[in-house]
């Protein structure tokens, strides 16, 4: 990595505790894990890895954004998925010794916790209860990216940006919800295009089934809508 790592326990402390994978653990041995523990800051638009670079270890997001992407042949963007803080990221370079497959980049600017490829790896030999964690996290992932790629071969453009919005009501738990991408990014999510999205989005919000603030910010006014199309 090429910027300076900080050396906070505190940021390192809240790095570990806010992941799934550690949360079971008992207060010494998160303990350790915090020592081992890299934290570094990122400004927005960075390039985390690329395609075939080789993995550091596992990085944990602990503030910010970061999509995980794959490029066509042909150069076009596909988003894989979007961390949030508390996900985490380069887990499968701990059980296999291949390069990175797909390319990292912040959305904005983020706090990254890091531990070494060879020290996550004596970890999980202590405690295999973090490899079962890592294992539902892989499973969910999957389920995840099999039900968009459904989506995306079988639904109407429409469709998918509609549900998308109440899933994302859902996981957000309000109603007014903030879309966590560009539009540019969402419709590589989505498989569509930018224009589609705006068109889209229009057409709710004529129909009076949502009310747009700015290019982020979308109430939904008539979840029932959206879920019927």
């Amino acid at each position: 990595m090429s910027q300076q790592p900080h050396n906070n326990t505190t940021d390192h402390s809240m790095c570990v505790s806010l992941v799934p994978l550690f949360n079971h653990l008992e207060t010494d041995q998160m303990k350790r894990i915090v020592e081992l523990a890299r934290s570094t800051p990122y400004p927005r638009g960075k390039i985390i890895y690329n395609e075939g670079d080789r993995s550091e270890g596992l990085y944990i997001l602990h503030k910010g954004r970061i999509k995980v992407y794959r490029l066509s042949e042909n150069g076009k963007e596909q988003i894989v998925r979007i961390l949030e803080p508390g996900d985490f990221t380069g887990e499968l370079s701990l059980f296999d010794a291949k390069p990175h497959d797909a390319y990292a980049e912040t959305l904005e600017p983020v706090e990254l916790c890091v531990i070494q490829r060879d020290q996550m790896q004596q970890l999980l030999q202590k405690h295999p209860a973090i490899s079962l964690k890592m294992l539902e996290e892989f499973s969910s992932r999957l389920g995840r990216t099999e039900q968009r790629a459904a989506r995306i071969g079988m639904e109407s453009a429409e469709t998918r940006i509609a549900l998308y919005l109440a899933d994302l009501s859902e996981e957000q738990r309000q109603l007014k919800v903030e879309l966590p991408m560009s539009r540019k990014d969402l419709a590589s999510h989505l498989g569509t295009t930018p224009e589609t999205i705006s068109r889209k989005l229009t057409v709710f919000e004529e129909s009076g089934w949502i009310r747009q603030s700015g290019m982020k910010t979308v109430e939904i006014l008539d979840l029932d809508a959206l879920l019927l199309l």
